[in-house]
């Protein structure tokens, strides 16, 4: 999978040189490399830095967006990063490390070169969530059987559910606007909408992957808004 502008990820603090902060990016690699990228101090954290190991040093791990990409090389921004996609780039990684476990206690030592051979190619995160629904390239690296005890343990574990939050404003001024309202919110499927206060109400949605869920929660409220618009409603989506 390749990187793309706007891509948030895990990386590794490697060195600081003057102002640049220098990251190893997590999952990604190139001629058996991982990919390396660059913060500016600018980038770091808002507001005047007087101290740039304050907020980071080697070897800590850090979440970062990426900027620009331009051939080898990544510009960074440590700043710009939601505590919301800090937390699902982090959740991801603990799962990956979970993947691994798994899997090295039914193949062994031989885990490190079935890393290698994946992360050639895409993340093991990536790679072991696409195997839970065709697992045959997993197969292909360890064997049917040893690939069927793995996706027993995995699909056995109970994930933690995430809960992902949106408050919208719908409202209308018509003589049948309440009646138009329920209408619409009705309809909602995948989601739970709850009521507030007048013309206030909030979306809420229990998942487990958090960016398939969070696809879910901008189509349904995409959907809403379609319709409100068309029916004439005042449709809002609020952000804190």
């Amino acid at each position: 999978m390749e990187l793309e502008e706007g891509d948030v990820v895990l990386c590794t603090v490697e060195r600081i040189q003057k102002t640049i902060v220098f990251v190893k990016v997590h999952g990604y690699k190139k001629d058996s490399k991982e990919l390396e990228g660059s913060i500016i101090t600018s980038e770091i954290a808002p507001g005047r830095i007087r101290n740039i190991r304050d907020y980071v040093v080697p070897n800590k791990k850090i979440v970062c967006k990426i900027l620009r990409i331009s051939g080898d090389r990544i510009d960074l921004s440590l700043r710009r990063v939601t505590k919301k996609e800090q937390k699902e780039v982090m959740d991801e990684y603990n799962q990956e490390k979970s993947y691994i476990s798994i899997i090295k206690s039914i193949i062994g030592e031989k885990i490190k070169d079935i890393v290698k051979k994946i992360e050639k190619k895409q993340r093991v995160y990536d790679f072991i969530e696409e195997a839970k629904e065709n697992p045959k390239e997993l197969g292909r690296l360890i064997g049917t059987e040893d690939t069927n005890k793995v996706l027993k343990i995995i699909n056995t574990q109970k994930t933690r559910k995430s809960i992902i939050k949106k408050d919208f404003e719908l409202s209308s001024f018509k003589p049948e606007g309440i009646k138009l309202i329920k209408e619409i919110l009705k309809n909602v499927k995948g989601a739970k909408i709850k009521y507030v206060s007048a013309g206030k109400y909030n979306i809420i949605k229990e998942a487990e992957d958090l960016k398939k869920a969070d696809q879910k929660m901008t189509e349904i409220l995409e959907n809403i808004s379609k319709k409100a618009k068309k029916l004439g409603l005042e449709f809002e989506i609020k952000t804190k």
